[in-house]
């Protein structure tokens, strides 16, 4: 589904990613994981074709650079860690926006099946009380699940995930990974997801790279990825133990 091959991306003298290369295939969860400065972020951002790259990056070979910016925004959502919002568009507004790629013409008459993408991604996300309600009024939580519902209701095959649990409490980061689960068992879809959190890597994803300083240090299936000998070389700590320290607390807690 998504192929790359040889990414690098500069600023200036700074090599933020070098020579990344992967592809994906469609069912699969790929996890983007490292430490803080790692590329994570950077390489979501080439593949949206946001940031300046030299490598090449094919959709169901076709090379991005060259998709249409509609048709590209019918087949890949993207997610981004923060939200800006500087206008008072209602929740059920900002959603249906997501529909724009299969809509012709901005004045278009409203379809059956734009208002029923609309609906079931307000109803996904637990959204539907505040449809009417301005996304300036928001909690930090409730804007990222409004977000999330956009891009649920574009339908895209490819999501692109930067942290998207980032603002949520326990009860909606369940909910919202559970949810990309449930949406990827359909055919011809796959996730990319950046995440600092290992233990939902662990528990969702299906493939993994691990980056350090813009590097791969290992990449494939999550299991041979996410080993001990990678992990330590990359987090400079021991983390299985530190891992295993945490869950000592809340058996300490369950016993009591």
């Amino acid at each position: 589904m998504l192929e790359v091959k040889d990414l690098t991306i500069r600023y200036g003298n700074f090599t933020a990613v070098e020579g990344l290369s992967f592809s994906v295939e469609e069912g699969q969860w790929l996890m983007l994981v490292g430490p803080n400065g790692a590329g994570k972020s950077t390489v979501l951002s080439a593949i949206a074709q946001t940031t300046p790259y030299s490598g090449e990056i094919y959709f169901q070979g076709e090379p991005l650079r060259s998709m249409k910016s509609d048709l590209r925004a019918s087949r890949i959502g993207i997610l981004a860690q923060n939200h800006f919002v500087g206008y008072s568009f209602s929740v059920e507004e900002v959603i249906r926006l997501g529909r724009y790629s299969h809509t012709r013409g901005f004045l278009a008459e409203k379809r059956t099946d734009n208002e029923a993408a609309v609906a079931q991604a307000l109803e996904l996300t637990g959204m539907t009380g505040q449809r009417h309600q301005s996304v300036l009024t928001l909690s930090g939580g409730e804007l990222q699940r409004t977000f999330l519902a956009q891009v649920l209701a574009q339908d895209p095959q490819l999501l692109l995930l930067d942290e998207p649990t980032n603002h949520l409490d326990l009860v909606y980061q369940k909910q919202v990974f559970s949810l990309i689960r449930e949406w990827l068992q359909r055919p011809e879809r796959a996730v990319i997801s950046v995440v600092h959190d290992l233990s939902l890597a662990k528990a969702y994803g299906s493939h993994a790279i691990l980056l350090d300083r813009g590097r791969t240090v290992s990449s494939g299936r999550l299991k041979e990825v996410m080993t001990a000998e990678h992990l330590n070389q990359v987090y400079r700590m021991d983390v299985a133990e530190w891992m295993k320290k945490l869950l000592s607390e809340w058996d300490r807690t369950a016993s009591r």
